[in-house]
């Protein structure tokens, strides 16, 4: 048997890392937000980021609402693969499920609202793609703040998933933001920009994904980034899906504790 400690638990053990990700598992972040949460000085913050992206585990995306600004965004599907594959090199036996796994029940529904600028695509994907894998666990509403019509290739990604989304409607985020919601999604960075303040009670997540309306190039590529964005959201949504039935307290809303 190999005695090496597996890179990616050398990569995890440590303080800072550590709480790096835990931010990270709940939303993306910029380095600002990072250096807030965690009360580390900013030059620790990057060197660790620096550290998690050369893991592979995390990955920086230029804001397309501010081109100034860097969103990082952790894996989840990598870190689970390496994690799980950690394991079997110190047993077979421990091979895990994936966030695929039966959740634990919740005493009611969770509200959950997806925005968007145009409520066109990304967060129309993910109001469907939450209905489909957490079925009665949640009620999911999509929203956008300049909103059009459901875009036909969005359409036609989720169909290849059998998910028919051509009779959802694009909806004002100010025709829904007066609602009651545990959670709300913003899966567009210049929507974050603008999003209303919701109470505190509400967990607000982002996750800064790009818009597959704005590829360009052939009829194939533009297809193809839609695609892209479905498996990106598909993915991020069964883990927050994974994460809703965590307890009596889901896993989205237990509280971070963090120490200077």
């Amino acid at each position: 048997m190999n005695s090496t400690v597996p890179d990616i638990l050398q990569l995890l053990a440590n303080d800072v890392r550590w709480e790096l990700l835990a931010e990270l598992s709940r939303s993306d972040r910029r380095v600002g937000e990072l250096v807030t949460l965690t009360a580390r000085p900013q030059n620790l913050v990057s060197y660790h980021l620096g550290r998690l992206r050369a893991g592979g585990i995390i990955h920086e995306r230029r804001s397309s609402a501010d081109a100034r600004d860097v969103y990082y965004h952790l894996d989840l599907g990598r870190l689970g693969e390496l994690y799980r594959k950690s394991g079997v090199a110190l047993h077979p036996a421990l091979i895990d499920g994936s966030a695929k796994g039966k959740p634990r029940p919740l005493k009611r529904p969770l509200r959950v609202l997806f925005l968007c600028t145009h409520n066109s695509a990304r967060s129309q994907m993910a109001e469907a793609l939450l209905r489909e894998q957490a079925g009665l666990q949640v009620v999911v509403a999509s929203a956008g703040s300049q909103p059009s019509v459901v875009h036909p290739l969005a359409v036609q990604v989720m169909a290849e998933r059998s998910i028919a989304i051509d009779g959802q409607l694009s909806k004002h985020m100010d025709e829904l933001a007066h609602e009651q919601w545990d959670i709300v999604v913003t899966v567009c960075d210049r929507v974050r920009e603008v999003c209303p303040a919701f109470p505190a009670e509400t967990r607000t997540i982002h996750w800064s994904v790009p818009d597959p309306a704005a590829a360009t190039g052939t009829a194939a590529e533009r297809v193809a980034a839609f695609r892209a964005a479905a498996d990106d959201i598909a993915q991020r949504a069964e883990y927050l899906r994974a994460g809703l039935g965590e307890g009596e307290t889901p896993y989205i809303f237990q509280k971070e504790q963090h120490e200077g």
